[in-house]
């Protein structure tokens, strides 16, 4: 993936993770654990984007 593909998976996956919280928090949520799994893969991108940057 090139920078910018990264910035958009970036930038969807923390509108994911504030969907998440927003539903964690109204007691909408199934699976907490799945903010977790968000917040990882957005560790991910942005580890992969500053080796890029490096």
């Amino acid at each position: 993936m090139n920078g910018e593909q990264l910035n958009a998976k970036l930038a969807d996956l923390k509108k994911e993770l504030f969907n998440l919280r927003f539903q964690h928090a109204i007691n909408q949520l199934d699976n907490p654990h799945k903010i977790a799994d968000v917040k990882h893969d957005i560790a991910r991108v942005m580890t992969v984007l500053r080796e890029k940057n490096a």
